[in-house]
């Protein structure tokens, strides 16, 4: 059996940083407890904090010196950005990876944030291996409900010759958007590294009541196969929304059979 690396800090449970539904007690425990039951499965590793450099490549210093400004808010932001360079870090190096942090960051742009996201975690961690001349391409999925602005505010018509390829289907059926996703992957060319901003509040029992947990392993599926056939399998994976606590765990760990 494959084993995936889940980057995971217990810091990540601290939910008094804010009031919002991603910050609320018991999110990230009904992700846990799943993947803890399953120790030949999954392997949980530890993050670092990113460093302001490395959050300095996504976002302005005013943004950044704002978030310092609650130093809570600041560190645990830090911490998920740094969790996203660690995913990104093992993907390059051969070992797909799953993060289970907060804040989420696909509403974060360069200096403005919102919808219960501080700092982007995608792209501080896609520009810290641009930075280290590993990666000149990316495909971004961003299967969350709501579109990443902020995921395409940053990493779309850059300046700096970095190449960011992202879908956010937008398809009402649940098959039609697995549909979706597969098409606009064959047509992927030139890709180094796959990621995905994981939000699960698409989920047939969340907010956008669609997509099905067999929906979400062909999803990661794809994602595998589609990584396997143009960059060597290097993917990961970050979470971004998804709110009934009661099928949080077991949409993450389908998602998750796909994707390992």
């Amino acid at each position: 059996m494959n084993t995936l690396h889940i980057v995971f800090h217990p810091r990540y449970y601290n939910s008094e940083y804010s009031m919002d539904p991603a910050a609320s007690p018991g999110r990230l425990e009904s992700i846990m407890d799943v993947i803890t039951s399953k120790p030949g499965m999954y392997r949980v590793v530890t993050p670092e904090p990113a460093s302001d450099d490395d959050i300095l490549r996504a976002h302005s210093p005013a943004h950044l010196e704002r978030i310092k400004r609650d130093p809570l808010l600041f560190e645990l932001s830090a911490l998920a950005a740094g969790g996203a360079i660690m995913s990104a870090k093992l993907a390059f190096a051969g070992s797909p990876s799953f993060a289970v942090i907060r804040p989420p960051g696909h509403h974060a742009s360069r200096d403005s944030c919102w919808g219960f996201c501080f700092f982007n975690n995608i792209s501080v961690s896609l520009l810290r291996l641009f930075a280290e001349k590993k990666i000149k391409s990316a495909f971004l999925l961003d299967f969350d409900l709501h579109t990443g602005d902020g995921n395409i505010n940053i990493l779309e018509s850059r300046s700096d010759g970095f190449r960011v390829d992202i879908l956010n289907p937008m398809s009402r059926y649940n098959r039609e958007y697995v549909f979706e996703v597969e098409e606009h992957m064959k047509g992927l060319k030139d890709i180094d590294i796959f990621v995905a901003s994981a939000g699960f509040d698409q989920g047939i029992e969340d907010w956008g009541n669609l997509l099905y947990p067999e929906d979400y392993t062909d999803l990661g599926r794809l994602m595998k196969e589609y990584s396997e056939k143009l960059c060597g399998g290097r993917r990961y994976a970050l979470l971004e929304g998804g709110y009934n606590h009661d099928v949080l765990g077991e949409n993450v760990d389908a998602f998750c059979r796909g994707f390992i």
